[in-house]
């Protein structure tokens, strides 16, 4: 599609509105076969799609942004290919409610650079399967590969029946240009995945928006961890695609009573501690001081590419730059949130300490998003996931694959994690086709037995507190 500038915003949702109103008439198999068009030709492009996302970003792998985009077709179509969208999807007669799934119109799909690709994929998908017209507006890093996306899954959709215009994607677009787009009269839904000032920019723009918020994933190895597993999914987790998943492990804390044997499996595994004068010159290039963000100059490159930028010298079979910290905030840049193979590393004196410490971190920039514990001791599990400002805390998994969920759990699938009121969304869920519908309730007589027979003259006698209504209320039925 052409280029869009406020002129012709109108014209975009136009169509979109078209198609909804035919998309509106389509029954449940009509929809079912729309979807599995898609999934099928999204995963019959995956590699070639992940190829094309890895050369125009340069960021991460491309072999891992092939299995993001399996998680983000296959996953997620088996995750939502029995669910009803249409029409009637629950009725209990007993409560004499009906409930009946309506779609909620056009959707505004933001796509992050990091995940181009498999975003695309995965949004297309679960508007398809509510009958929504969905608007790829992706990162001005991606617009390619991620409108090669939004045609191959358009085409499918078009085989398999779908309105015209169910699919629409957008570039060239300006910060006023797409603000005229989230405002809209028209548009129904922002699903905002993306940088910070993108999302806010969402939710202040009159529209209903679900975004999500940064991670700062602390990963704690607690003393009764399996320390070489624990080492291991870490690894898996942080290494994967460069770290550019949102939820990888961005510090990992330990006990005193372990830490030299997570350090020699961390070695072992070839990742590498850097000295106090390499953390200084790694901080110079990995976080902008002045923003408090990370650069993009790091955002999901290799080690070696990392380590040349901040002058350092590793071996050249390194996977992983490790950072001992001795403390959290702002006068310890890489205790932030970093989407690339860089770990924080703090060592805590016992359980208490190791809370705290992953408190902070958790506070530290990454509320509501997710959290990470190792540990064969359910009490304290249960400690930690308590007092976490987390929408995901996962135990003894890897945090980059357990948050995105299905492959290592039983959450949805999802590349539009939500991280609740502490990180300003609406919701902690992993977001998936169930949040884009509206549900329309039937709702018939049925009578309140306990209230008829209650003698409502009650209600009037000032003498008579809420607890004696109550009990009068009880005794009566």
């Amino acid at each position: 599609m052409a280029d869009v500038t406020a002129a012709n915003v109108g014209m975009v949702m136009e169509r979109a509105a078209s198609a909804a109103a035919i998309f509106s008439q389509l029954d449940q198999a009509q929809v079912d076969r729309i979807v599995r068009a898609v999934y099928e030709a999204g995963f019959r492009e995956r590699i070639r799609l992940a190829k094309m996302a890895r050369e125009e970003t340069g960021l991460g792998r491309w072999q891992d942004k092939v299995m993001k985009n399996v998680l983000a077709t296959q996953f997620v179509y088996e995750g939502i290919r029995d669910l009803r969208t249409v029409g009637i999807i629950r009725e209990d007669e007993r409560l004499g409610l009906v409930e009946i799934a309506q779609p909620i119109g056009p959707i505004l799909a933001i796509v992050p650079v990091t995940n181009p690709t498999s975003t695309v994929l995965f949004k297309v998908l679960i508007a398809m399967k509510t009958r929504n017209p969905i608007i790829v507006k992706p990162h001005r890093r991606a617009e390619r590969c991620s409108h090669e996306t939004a045609r191959v899954c358009y085409e499918a959709a078009l085989k398999a029946d779908a309105p015209e215009d169910c699919v629409q994607w957008l570039g060239g677009m300006s910060r006023e240009d797409t603000q005229s787009l989230m405002s809209h009269e028209k548009m129904a839904l922002i699903l905002a995945t993306g940088g910070g000032s993108l999302v806010k920019a969402a939710y202040s723009s009159g529209t209903p928006a679900i975004g999500v918020g940064a991670g700062n994933v602390p990963v704690y190895i607690e003393g009764s961890a399996d320390v070489p597993f624990a080492v291991d999914q870490i690894l898996l987790s942080k290494t994967f695609d460069n770290g550019t998943v949102c939820a990888s492990e961005q510090a990992v804390v330990v006990e005193k009573a372990i830490a030299e044997r997570v350090i020699s499996e961390f070695k072992a595994k070839r990742a590498h501690f850097l000295s106090k004068a390499e953390i200084g010159k790694l901080e110079a290039v990995a976080f902008d001081t002045r923003t408090r963000v990370m650069r993009m100059e790091v955002i999901g490159q290799e080690v070696a590419a990392i380590a040349a930028m901040a002058g350092i010298t590793v071996p050249e079979e390194t996977v992983l730059l490790i950072a001992p910290l001795e403390g959290v905030g702002e006068a310890y840049p890489l205790s932030h949130e970093i989407l690339a193979p860089i770990l924080a590393f703090y060592v805590a004196d016992d359980f208490d300490h190791a809370l705290r410490l992953s408190l902070d971190l958790n506070y530290n920039g990454g509320i509501g998003h997710t959290a990470s514990i190792f540990s064969n001791n359910e009490a304290r599990i249960r400690e930690f996931s308590m007092l976490m400002n987390a929408g995901r805390v996962c135990v003894n998994l890897p945090s980059s694959q357990g948050a995105v969920g299905g492959l290592f759990n039983t959450l949805p699938t999802s590349f539009t994690l939500g991280c609740g009121t502490g990180g300003k969304n609406i919701t902690t869920d992993n977001i998936t086709a169930a949040h884009l519908i509206n549900i329309q309730r039937i709702t018939r007589r049925r009578v309140n037995e306990r209230f008829e027979r209650f003698d409502k003259r009650l209600y009037f006698d000032d003498g008579l507190d809420a607890t004696a209504i109550e009990t009068v209320y009880n005794l009566n039925y």
